[in-house]
């Protein structure tokens, strides 16, 4: 008996990395439902179906999200909107009972890891490696508390306006990015750090597959105290003297876990295999040492 396909709504379609998810809902046998701001957008020519989306700003747009999940018979929803993250998350029980499955973790997860203060004070809490931070500006990185890539982040000795900003040390060192796959029962099956070779406009373009274990220690005290579920994604400085610091976590898929996925396995399969199905994860060996490279793609659409 194959396996049910399912309609898979997207959030931010129009991205640059927005390909590799859409294609793995396709590999994994369903289908992928886009949506996005831009009616233009290249989410809505590679996906199997499309919606307009309002703008997270607009007043009446979970009116429409609830009438767009029931007309275009979604089953699961991947929220990739960091606009929109908390909303899910607050709506998550109610949509289940209509029959969609939101793959988000909880409300107070998603608040502390949006809010970068928040994210410093738990950090601070449990005992785990970060930068030194403030409401004040004592140091040269500042930042907006709510905010997603490089937006707002400069580095400066220069009076800033700290209103709605953070301030932290300048870290030297290697990045990574750590792509997490949480159950069901929040357990992290799967931890894949990658080491940044290049970055545009926030997101990863090059980067390599390197097995960490101070990493994945530290990565397995955070999910053990924040109780995620499904993609995670978290950032962290190694720094010259070996220690680790940990900068923030996105409780969402992101552009740059093409990597995960490749040095694993699809996790779309594991979404609907575990948290769908309730089936148990078997977990593969991680590819240490796979490399990323991305690039430019083109998609042509006709006029007619």
């Amino acid at each position: 008996m194959p396996d049910k396909k399912y309609r898979i709504l997207t959030e931010a379609s129009g991205s640059l990395t927005v390909g590799y998810l859409i294609g793995n809902i396709q590999a994994g046998g369903h289908e992928c439902v886009a949506s996005d701001i831009d009616e233009k957008c290249v989410g809505r020519v590679l996906a199997d179906d499309f919606v307009l989306m309002p703008s997270a700003s607009d007043p009446d747009l979970w009116q429409y999200i609830d009438n767009v999940l029931t007309e275009m018979s979604i089953d699961i929803v991947i929220p990739s909107l960091d606009e929109t993250l908390q909303a899910w998350a607050q709506r998550k029980h109610y949509y289940a009972q209509r029959g969609t499955a939101v793959i988000v973790s909880d409300p107070d997860a998603i608040a502390i890891c949006q809010d970068k203060w928040r994210t410093f004070q738990f950090f601070t809490e449990h005992g785990i490696p970060s930068p030194e931070t403030s409401l004040m500006q004592e140091y040269p990185v500042v930042k907006p508390r709510v905010g997603r890539g490089g937006v707002g982040v400069q580095v400066t000795q220069q009076k800033v306006d700290m209103n709605g900003m953070i301030s932290q040390e300048l870290l030297s060192g290697t990045e990574y990015t750590i792509d997490v796959f949480c159950s069901a029962e929040s357990q992290p099956e799967y931890i894949v750090p990658r080491r940044r070779i290049t970055v545009r406009d926030g997101k990863s373009t090059a980067g390599v597959v390197e097995k960490h274990s101070g990493i994945e220690e530290w990565v397995r005290m955070i999910c053990k105290r924040l109780h995620f579920i499904g993609p995670v994604n978290m950032q962290c400085f190694v720094l010259p003297d070996g220690s680790i610091k940990f900068v923030e976590i996105n409780p969402r898929i992101a552009g740059g876990m093409a990597l995960g996925f490749a040095a694993t396995e699809n996790w779309i399969n594991l979404i609907v295999h575990n948290i769908i199905n309730g089936e148990s994860i078997a977990p593969k060996p991680v590819k240490d040492g796979l490399q990323m490279r991305r690039y430019y793609a083109e998609v042509f659409v006709s006029s007619d």
